[in-house]
């Protein structure tokens, strides 16, 4: 029997070993498409969708998904129980495999929604929406928050929270390991300022064994990613599984001892072209999809022209195949003259 690698256990991997984290805008449905062809076995995560969207919305658009994302966890945004447990009837009957609460989204449209980080100086309504939803649905129900709220740094605040949450029945909690500021920061300084402090994710995870502590928050890097597993059940990578995506093609192998579903990425890049074909038949501009494989041959020379191609809005027009066939001229071309990786 062949040696396992030394980072992946000797029994089962936690199904949260490793996570693309929510993000609006980015982790959509061709998203994960994308991210599937490159790891099977990472955990991919929806855009936060809001309950009055689902309630008062175009249902399908915002939780229809393909087969193959599996397993893909829908995040609500949202505090009132009733319209969280009925949310999560909609994820449960549409196939979803977990639904998150997000207790960590620090921008202004969230807070006046009185929902996201604000929700972490109301750990009693937290539970009440989780017991809502666990009484609702037999998915696990999991929440993502921060550790803890403007400057104050103590430590007792994010246990006091976690405790009472997972009285009323979370197993699994999303550690974003960075404070969240509800005051002078933009969402994205949010994500930038507050300092990381990854040794709060392995207190909790000490002080609660019985729990999945999965940790978020700046990881990049499968060193990085490993380092971290010695403390916590999971991590979730978010920017940087985004911004270089080839990253995610190890995992697979490293973490969870399995062969790696992509093994360049030319054919992840003609598997792409394909679906955003399937997807041009059914109404979907390629270009839609096109946005999230940008970053694909980062790194490798050729990548900038490559990158102007797929995003030349004069091809909009055309197939996505032909756009394809464009964008391999200048990258060989660029390849064969040495011009430096971008």
């Amino acid at each position: 029997m062949p040696a396992v690698p030394a980072s992946v256990p000797a029994v089962e991997p936690s199904p949260w070993r490793l996570c693309v984290a929510p993000m609006l805008d980015w982790t959509d449905r061709h998203c994960r498409h994308f991210h599937r062809l490159l790891s099977k076995h990472a955990r991919l995560y929806t855009e936060m969708v809001t309950t009055g969207a689902l309630l008062h919305g175009d249902q399908p658009r915002h939780l229809d998904f393909g087969d193959e994302e599996h397993p893909v966890a829908l995040q609500l945004g949202g505090s009132e129980p009733s319209d969280l447990a009925a949310c999560a009837k909609l994820a449960e009957r549409w196939g979803y495999d977990e639904v998150n609460l997000n207790c960590g989204c620090p921008s202004p449209r969230v807070q006046r929604g009185a929902f996201g980080a604000c929700l972490m100086n109301e750990p009693a309504l937290v539970a009440d929406a989780v017991k809502a939803m666990r009484d609702a649905v037999s998915l696990p129900v999991t929440v993502k928050h921060r550790i803890g709220l403007g400057k104050d740094e103590s430590y007792a605040f994010v246990r006091d929270f976690v405790g009472t949450v997972a009285a009323a029945g979370c197993e699994v909690f999303i550690v974003h390991a960075r404070n969240a500021w509800l005051e002078g920061l933009s969402p994205k300084e949010n994500r930038d300022i507050p300092p990381l402090r990854y040794e709060v994710a392995h207190r909790l995870k000490a002080e609660f064994p019985a729990l999945t502590i999965v940790v978020n928050g700046g990881i990049a890097g499968d060193e990085a990613i490993a380092a971290q597993l010695a403390h916590v059940d999971g991590v979730m990578v978010g920017r940087a599984a985004y911004h270089e995506p080839w990253t995610l093609a190890t995992w697979d192998e490293r973490f969870f001892g399995e062969p790696a579903p992509a093994q360049d990425r030319a054919a992840v890049e003609l598997a792409m072209v394909r679906y955003m074909e399937r997807q041009a038949a059914a109404g979907v501009p390629w270009a839609h999809v096109a946005r999230h494989m940008l970053g694909l041959w980062n790194g490798e020379a050729g990548a900038r022209r490559w990158r102007q191609v797929w995003s030349d809005h004069r091809l909009k027009g055309e197939p996505a195949a032909v756009v394809h066939a464009l964008a391999q001229r200048p990258a060989r071309v660029a390849a064969e003259q040495g011009v430096p990786a971008a």
